[in-house]
Formats: structure tokens, sequence, C-alpha cells
């Protein structure tokens, strides 16, 4: 519902004193005459209009379309019925936007979708609920439901205006329209080269113990390279060896090995196999929380024994080194070093994402940190 507005009439002495007003005739039609005061400024809500109020009989007069258009109001005049309809304008929601590509899509228990979204814009990462009020469309605008949705869509969807204060965010979907489709595949990255047209990142195979390529993809300025959790990532950071999820196609070249068009890709945790033991992920969990500064701490909201621990990899591009640990980091990169992650949710996660401390095992000391937006 819209507000009520304010109208203010500010008049001088000369526009109280010198309005005058005849009036004749009788029955449903009288005609009047009136002062044109432009010297009175009419005001709405303190913001100065272009009204000028007619003063017939004593009393102001305002023309009623322009008076209802500075109130939020919307006129009509039916000639059959001799009315003058006035209504409330419709507000106006202002909608974020999104474009990217699906990662992850489920059922919710209320009948609701689930959409985890990665891609470009103001909001990269974020987690979009769709349900019966939200409008679903394809690239030829036929309708689609929810159930439609799949790993892989490329989308641009409408969502908010409110949105839940957590990392990743999460709204409601107003809208969603799948402009195309990706395939899908996880792998590790056979060599990236830089060409004339943009990158190609290729993907292999060893057979009779011998490496081939099996597929080349072609990056250009409209490829997104990022991580699971929507920060950009520069192609001159990627290297052979980097675990990622690339969405391409469905076009292919029939050449050998096929050729196709990259859409996103998304760098993976380089993590080592193996699960952490909850006596060990509580060591990390201690031993990260006695290293963080007391101004770090004020701005965690997660449990210091309920903060998740992974295994990363040295060589993870995400990790920028800690103050002081620059030449540490860049010994366990060489090394490729297996390291430890602790992250804490911070009551700064939806401007910046989550603290992310990256732990050397041997050393007992915190070299890193996973960037935050």
């Amino acid at each position: 519902m819209l507000p009520k507005k304010k109208l203010l009439i500010v008049m001088t002495a000369a526009g109280v004193f010198g309005a005058t007003a005849v009036a004749g005739a009788s029955g449903l039609v009288s005609k009047v005459t009136g002062m044109l005061h432009k010297e009175i400024a009419v005001s709405v809500d303190g913001d100065a209009t272009s009204l000028n109020p007619v003063y017939i009989d004593g009393k102001a007069y305002l023309p009623a379309r322009a008076l209802a258009n500075e109130l939020g109001y919307e006129i009509s005049w039916s000639q059959g019925g001799k009315s003058l309809d006035m209504n409330r304008k419709a507000e106006e929601v202002k909608y974020m936007m999104g474009m990217g590509v699906i990662v992850d899509v489920k059922s919710t228990d209320n009948g609701q979708y689930r959409v985890e979204l990665l891609g470009k814009g103001g909001v990269n990462w974020v987690i979009l609920y769709v349900d019966k009020d939200t409008t679903l469309t394809g690239s030829d605008g036929a309708v689609l439901a929810a159930k439609d949705l799949k790993v892989g869509d490329r989308i641009v969807a409408e969502f908010g205006p409110a949105m839940a204060m957590s990392y990743p965010g999460q709204s409601h979907a107003h809208s969603i329209n799948v402009i195309g489709e990706s395939l899908v595949k996880e792998d590790v990255i056979q060599s990236v080269e830089k060409t004339d047209d943009g990158w190609q990142v290729k993907f292999g195979e060893t057979k009779d113990g011998k490496t081939v390529t099996t597929l080349v993809l072609t990056a250009g300025k409209e490829t997104g390279v990022l991580t699971s959790q929507g920060e950009s990532v520069m192609f001159e950071s990627l290297k052979a060896g980097d675990k990622v999820r690339a969405y391409y196609g469905p076009i292919m070249t029939k050449s050998l090995p096929p050729q196709s068009p990259l859409h996103y890709l998304v760098v993976q945790p380089a993590a080592t196999s193996g699960k952490i033991d909850a006596a060990t992920a509580q060591q990390y969990r201690e031993l990260a929380w006695s290293k963080l500064s007391e101004d770090q701490k004020k701005h965690v909201k997660t449990k210091s024994d309920e903060a998740i621990v992974q295994v990363v990899n040295a060589n993870d591009g995400a990790i920028i080194a800690a103050e002081g640990a620059q030449k540490k980091l860049e010994e366990l990169r060489a090394a490729g070093a297996v390291l430890y992650s602790v992250t804490y949710n911070t009551d700064q996660d939806e401007l910046i994402g989550p603290l992310t401390v990256v732990v050397d095992p041997a050393a007992k000391e915190i070299v890193g940190y996973f960037a935050r937006r």
C-alpha cells in the first residue's frame, strides 16, 4: 500500500486577499469564475510541484488529473457515467537481476523448487526459490514448468526485492527466462592456451600410455570463469591439473578432437582424497580460532566448534597469502602441500562472503585466506 501523501499549499498575503469569484446559472451545470494564483506554491511530501491553484469563492482548486498524478493516483473519465474515477497506482517493484547457469536444482518439501545460480552481474551466487507465482519462459517465449528446469540451463532471472541475510543470498524468483542449455563436464584441465580470439581449454585422457586431447572448449569475452562461490577467476591463473566443471555447447564441431563454445567454467576446490575425522576437524577449529584477531572474531556468527573444516591443496587459486606468509605459501604450492581450511559465517557475508582461513598443518599457522568478495 502506498503511504499517505501530504499536500501543502503556501500562499502570500496578496494571494489570500486577492482572490475573487463569480458564480452563475443553476442546475447541473454552473459557470464559475476564479483567479489563478501563480505565486502560490504547492508541494507534496515536501517536494515542489508545478501546480498552481485557482481560487473560486474563497476556496483553492487544483486540476484533477495533475493533482492525482502527484498524489500517486490514476484518474479516468467515464463519459457514460459522467464520473471521474481515481485509483492508486500500482506500486513499482524494483527487482534484482541475475544472469548465469543453474548449477543445482531440487524440489522442496513445501512444493517450491530451489535453484542455485552462478553467473555474472551484481549477484554472482544466489539461491532462488521458484513457486506458482514465478513466471517461467523459454527462449522462444513458451511457458515452462518449474520441473523443466535443470542443471546446465542458462537463465536470466528477476528476483527480490527482499533477500535473506545469508551467504549465498536467498530470494524468491519473480521470473526466470531460460535462454539456452549447456552440456556439463567435470574433469581436470589438460592445458590452457591463449589464442588470438580468446582462450582454449583442453581436456584429455590417457590411452595406451599416451595422453590425447578429447575436447577443446573455446572461450570468448562472454565466458564466465568463477569459483563455486561466485568469485571471479582470471584465465591466466588456470593451469593443467585444475579440477573444473565446464558448461559448454550444445553445439559441437565434427572435428577430432571436437570443439565447442565455453559458457561458464567453475573452478572446483582442490581437495585431497579421504575424509577428516571428528577429532582432527576439532583440532583445526581450535587452532584457527586461536589465530584469529579480535577484530575478526567480533564479526563471526558461527560457533567456534561448528566451523566447517575441509582439506585443500596449496595450489588452489582462490587462496590469498596471509600477511607475512607469501614466501611460505609459495613454498607450500611448489611442494603441492595439503592444507586445511576453516570457514566461519560472519555478519559481513552478504557483502563480502564468509571468512575462510587456511592452516598449514606442519607449522600450525594460518598461511592464507580464501578470497572474499
